[in-house]
């Protein structure tokens, strides 16, 4: 009997042994094939990105190109034809990455010998910067009135807000054109300054961040004779701090490359930013257009990587306490 009772306990512990194999052998498959589609992801993920910064790339090492350099790989560009119209490309152009000499003579240009440009660069200043500022402002104190009053009518009015902010800027320009015909302020900053001001997208997006407080937050700083100017300011800033940075970098990328509002509300051509004027450099240009649009790119590039932090915070903000 004891013969057969070890013999049946060696037999279990051979089936034992051989079921942790097969699982540790299971486990490493699995995460063999882990790894795998990981590479193959990142492989993917990196194709892409270096696909998106290609142009950003071209446009920067391009911009450091001599004149005759431009000209001999980029000469057919914006070309006129015999019966004088223009075509973009006429033939092959050749693109290249690294200039043969570097060259800072588009920049010399560009900021000491043409200060039209750097005049357009501050108009795109002038009327971004405002509007940043205005909107989030305007935006906190709404989402605040959303997030602590709620009702019908309050739900009516923010559902209004999503409708305007669907629709597209082209829609509403004829009824903003006509606005501010009435007020008489067209050619004027304020024609662009007060649509970008009371325009719904950061309201719609700090309301929806904002509602994510606890209510019990509030209702304990109101117990504790807090009033509504205290609950707004210690707490509600404070907790939407991330969601306010990432609502402004979006924001000022948005007005950054803004071109119908300029072109359509400032008559002026001297009134017009930089974005608008890039367009319109010409086939002789084409050297300075690069470097015009290198310097276009440092404003958002900074700010980006200033508030990157506070960008991915702001979109994984759930609201409440921490720890």
């Amino acid at each position: 009997m004891k013969i057969q009772t070890d013999r049946n306990s060696g037999s279990g512990d051979k089936v034992q042994e051989h079921w942790k194999r097969r699982t540790e052998k299971r486990k490493k498959i699995k995460h063999a094939k882990e790894l795998i589609r990981i590479y193959l992801l990142t492989t993917v993920a990196g194709c892409f990105a270096i696909l998106f910064l290609m142009p950003i790339v071209l446009t920067i090492t391009n911009s450091f190109m001599s004149a005759s350099e431009i000209s001999a790989n980029y000469g057919k560009v914006f070309a006129t034809t015999d019966t004088g119209g223009k075509v973009f490309i006429s033939e092959k152009v050749n693109l290249k990455f690294i200039p043969d000499m570097v060259s800072f003579d588009q920049y010399i240009t560009v900021l000491f010998k043409s200060p039209e440009y750097l005049l357009k660069f501050w108009n795109s200043v002038i009327l971004v910067v405002p509007i940043v500022a205005f909107q989030l402002l305007v935006a906190a104190g709404a989402a605040y009135g959303f997030t602590r009053y709620r009702g019908r009518i309050k739900e009516m009015i923010f559902f209004v807000y999503i409708i305007l902010m669907l629709m597209p800027y082209q829609v509403t320009l004829v009824p903003n054109y006509l606005v501010a015909q009435w007020l008489h302020i067209l050619d004027t900053n304020w024609a662009i300054w007060l649509p970008g001001i009371f325009s719904p997208f950061a309201v719609y997006m700090l309301t929806k961040y904002m509602r994510k407080i606890p209510a019990s937050l509030m209702e304990a700083a109101q117990i504790d004779g807090a009033g509504e100017w205290q609950i707004f300011r210690k707490i509600c800033l404070p907790l939407c701090k991330g969601a306010m940075c990432s609502i402004a970098i979006l924001i000022f990328i948005d007005y950054w490359n803004m071109v119908e509002q300029p072109l359509i509300l400032l008559a002026d051509p001297e009134k017009h930013p930089l974005s608008v004027f890039l367009s319109k450099i010409n086939a002789g240009e084409i050297g300075l257009a690069f470097a015009v649009a290198t310097i276009y790119m440092v404003p958002p590039i900074l700010v980006f990587l200033y508030g990157e932090d506070y960008l991915v915070e702001g979109i994984t903000y759930q609201g409440g306490i921490k720890g």
